[in-house]
């Protein structure tokens, strides 16, 4: 694991919901980071974390004992809450409109915001980043910090959650030269916050739609992709991806069926080789959260399974099977990562982990 650093204090914006319940999780284990507030909205503002989550706790693990007894902070109380940290975690539940301007107040009082929400991931001069993709693009902070009017203040975003289980494996054939792709992805109901207790219908069910979920998983991959220019990020032209996007009852785990075109004619123990040793930055740094390996092959012709594997690299690693030739385009495969863990809050704590050791955040 990378060198020991001085312990952080953070705050989550939107700790009550279910993205919010996964950072805790997460934090309460965390070897730099440590939540010391939690802020959600004037309903829950007063009560004790324990209290304003009520029955409604959807983590394994129990509250944690140093969390449960927090008095939850009005998130819309910007200077009050950011005065206590370093820096949030933001997966408040508002309009896109709302989320911009608190997360962007939450910069102007010098307090770094990553986020988890889809808000600010087109705004030009936000990096969106999947810390062993495009590491790079968070150089694009000083035109934003300039914009903004801050010194230490700025937002960070990390992409959707329905992308993670094939835009790895397709930068990872970037030699390769992949130009034409189609996604269909099977998502789990815990992307859209709930559980089978809060939506009986989705029991023996699918639903064959999810709300933005396919201009997202089109467009995304191709701003992870692109590069600065001019103070902005600029999308990649070079590749262009068609998505249907499922709810299927499950309750973690976002399985894609994926249909690739390439201009090179790779053989498929070259597209394992790269898949196997496709690692970035945080590899390199072993930051707390980074999987040892981010991409698995799986040989058997029924992996990946959302109950065998989901948890791979404590969920934070992708999975992929039934790698073969197709009639149509050239090859296809299976991929599947965990939701809430790499596609959400483990996502942008890794991010929050690379932004800490490239000294983006520090110590008030």
């Amino acid at each position: 694991m990378a060198e020991k650093k001085e312990v952080l204090n953070v705050a989550v914006l939107g700790a009550t919901g279910m993205v919010g319940q996964r950072f805790i999780d997460i934090l309460a284990k965390h070897p730099w980071f440590r939540v010391t507030a939690v802020a959600a909205s004037p309903r829950s503002a007063g009560k004790t974390y324990e209290e304003a989550v009520g029955g409604r706790w959807k983590m394994d693990d129990p509250i944690p004992e140093d969390i449960k007894n927090l008095t939850v902070k009005n998130v819309n109380e910007v200077e009050a809450v950011a005065s206590e940290v370093d820096f949030v975690f933001s997966a408040v539940d508002m309009t896109k409109d709302e989320i911009k301007k608190i997360e962007d107040a939450y910069a102007k009082t010098e307090t770094p915001v990553v986020s988890n929400n889809s808000a600010h991931r087109w705004t030009p001069d936000v990096p969106m980043v999947v810390p062993e993709i495009n590491p790079q693009h968070l150089e694009i902070i000083p035109y934003q910090k300039k914009r903004l009017g801050t010194t230490r203040g700025f937002v960070a975003v990390k992409p959707n959650c329905s992308i993670q289980s094939y835009a790895p494996v397709l930068t990872a054939w970037k030699a390769f030269r992949p130009y034409e792709v189609v996604a269909t992805t099977y998502q789990a109901i815990s992307g859209a916050g709930k559980n089978f207790d809060e939506w009986p219908e989705m029991n023996g069910n699918i639903i064959p739609f999810i709300g933005g979920e396919e201009e997202k998983s089109e467009k995304e991959p191709l701003r992870i992709w692109g590069h600065i220019a001019d103070g902005q990020i600029v999308p990649a032209d070079d590749i262009v991806i068609t998505s249907q996007c499922i709810r299927v009852p499950i309750l973690y785990g976002h399985t894609a069926a994926v249909f690739v075109k390439m201009k090179e004619k790779p053989t498929k123990e070259e597209l394992i080789a790269a898949m196997e040793k496709f690692a970035g930055v945080p590899q390199e740094l072993s930051l707390p959260s980074a999987p040892k390996q981010f991409i698995q092959y799986l040989q058997d012709d029924n992996r990946p399974q959302v109950a065998l594997d989901v948890n791979y690299e404590n969920g934070m690693g992708i999975s992929v099977g039934r790698l073969r030739e197709d009639t149509v385009y050239d090859w296809k495969f299976v991929g599947l990562s965990h939701n809430t863990l790499r596609g959400a809050a483990g996502g942008a704590v890794l991010c929050a982990e690379l932004l800490y050791a490239q000294d983006y955040i520090s110590k008030k």
